[in-house]
C-alpha cells in the first residue's frame, strides 16, 4: 500500500454510513484516484450522446451506467484489500515495539480528569480502561450471569482477551488482520496457561469466521476506526452476539455535527486526512452515526459516553516514551509505516484539544 491513499468516493462506496465527499467524513485521500479514467470515459460518452437519437441515447446511457457500476465495484474491492494489507503491515511492524515499551494492551488508558499522572501509571490505566468499560456496560460479576464466551474483535496481541478470560473464567477468541499479532497473542496465552481457553486467528472483522449468536460478550477495543464499512462492521458485531449478549464498542470518532451543520469544516477534514494517511484509517464517523447503526440492527439498551477527557494524558505519554533512546531507536528500526504513525501522534493531540476527535464508548444488548 505504501503511500497510496484512497479517494473519498471510493471510501464512500465502501462505507455508505459515513458522509460522502461533500460532507463530514470526506477526509479521505486525494492522492490515489482510480476514478479519473472512468470520468474521462463518461465525459466522452456524454459528448457522443448529444449527436445520437433518443433510443441510442438511452442505450448508451445504460451501458455507461453499467460500466460505471462495474468499475466502482472493482475499484472498491481492490482498495479495501489494499487498506487491509496496510493495516496488517503497520501492526506487523509496530506491535513488537509497543509490547516492549507499553506491554500487551494496545489501547488508551483511562485517567481521572485533571489527575497528575506518572509514567509508571500508564499500564495500570490501560487495565482501568477495561474495567471502566465493563462497568459502563453493566457486565455482571454474578457467577450465574457473567460472560462465558467472548470475542475480541481487533484483538492486537490479545491483552484484552487474556484479561477477560482470566477475570470471568471464560473462553475467548480474538481476531486480527496481522499474522504477527495473532502468533504473538497465542504464544502469550500459551505461556500464561490459557491455551485451552483463548485462541487467536487472522480474520476480517467485516466477515467474521463465527456462526450466528456465538458470544455473550462482543468486545471491540479501538478497532472500529479501521473499518471501511461501519454498517457491515456493526452488523457483524450484532450477528455474532448471542441473544441477551452485550456489545462493547470503544472507538475513535469525529465530533457529532450540530443540527445546522452538514459537514465538518475544511480545516477539520484536513487534520483527519493527515491522521488517516498515517494510521491507515478509512472515513471517520461520529458517535451519533454508530448509535443509528446499532438502532438499525434492533439492539437494545444503547448508550454512549465521551471519554475524551479521560484519555487526554495518553498520547503525550506515548510521545514521551517514543523520545527515549530505546523508543527512538526501536521506531527507526521498525520501518517506514511505524515512523509515519509516530510522526502523526501530535496530530491526535491536536484533534483532541480542538474537540474534533472523540474517544467514545458505546454499549448495547442483543434482544433475548
Amino acid at each position: 500500500m505504501g503511500s497510496q491513499c484512497y479517494s473519498a468516493c471510493t471510501i464512500q462506496s465502501l462505507n455508505p454510513t459515513c458522509p460522502s465527499s461533500s460532507s463530514s467524513s470526506s477526509v479521505i485521500f486525494a492522492l490515489h484516484k482510480p476514478q479519473i479514467h472512468s470520468n474521462i470515459i463518461q465525459n466522452y460518452t456524454r459528448r457522443r450522446i448529444i449527436t445520437c437519437s433518443s433510443n441510442s441515447r438511452r442505450r448508451m446511457a445504460s451501458v455507461a451506467a453499467m460500466n460505471g457500476v462495474s468499475s466502482s465495484v472493482e475499484v472498491g474491492i481492490q482498495n479495501q484489500q489494499e487498506l487491509k494489507k496496510g493495516i496488517a503491515d503497520l501492526y506487523d511492524e509496530s506491535s513488537g515495539i509497543w509490547e516492549d515499551i507499553w506491554g500487551d494492551h494496545m489501547h488508551h488508558g483511562y485517567y481521572e480528569p485533571q489527575s497528575s499522572v506518572e509514567l509508571s501509571d500508564h499500564r495500570a490505566a490501560q487495565i482501568r480502561m477495561i474495567e471502566k468499560a465493563l462497568s459502563f456496560a453493566a457486565i455482571s460479576e454474578d457467577p450465574a450471569k457473567k460472560p462465558t464466551s467472548i470475542v475480541d474483535v481487533g484483538c492486537g496481541i490479545g491483552g484484552s482477551s487474556r484479561y477477560l478470560a482470566k477475570k470471568y473464567g471464560a473462553t475467548a477468541k480474538g481476531i486480527t488482520l496481522s499474522p504477527v499479532q495473532a502468533e504473538r497473542a497465542q504464544a502469550l496465552a500459551d505461556a500464561q496457561g490459557l491455551g485451552d481457553k483463548v485462541s487467536f486467528q487472522v480474520a476480517d472483522a467485516l466477515n467474521q469466521p463465527f456462526p450466528d449468536g456465538q458470544f455473550d460478550l462482543v468486545w471491540s477495543m479501538e478497532s472500529g476506526e479501521h473499518m471501511p464499512n461501519k454498517e457491515k462492521f456493526v452488523g457483524e458485531l450484532a450477528r455474532v452476539a448471542a441473544p441477551g449478549g452485550t456489545i462493547i464498542l470503544v472507538t475513535w470518532c469525529h465530533r457529532d455535527l450540530s443540527p445546522s451543520e452538514e459537514s465538518l469544516t475544511p480545516e477539520e477534514k484536513e487534520l483527519l486526512n493527515k491522521i488517516c494517511k498515517a494510521f491507515y484509517l478509512p472515513a471517520w464517523c461520529s458517535t451519533a452515526d454508530y448509535m443509528k447503526l446499532l438502532q438499525s440492527n434492533s439492539l437494545q439498551d444503547i448508550k454512549a459516553e465521551d471519554w475524551s477527557e479521560n484519555v487526554a494524558p495518553f498520547w503525550p505519554a506515548v510521545i514521551k516514551s517514543a523520545l527515549t533512546w530505546k523508543g527512538f531507536t526501536s521506531v527507526l528500526r521498525s520501518g517506514w509505516k511505524t515512523i509515519k504513525a509516530a510522526l502523526a501522534m501530535p496530530l491526535m493531540i491536536e484533534g483532541y484539544k480542538k474537540g474534533l476527535i472523540k474517544f467514545a464508548i458505546i454499549t448495547c444488548r442483543k434482544p433475548e
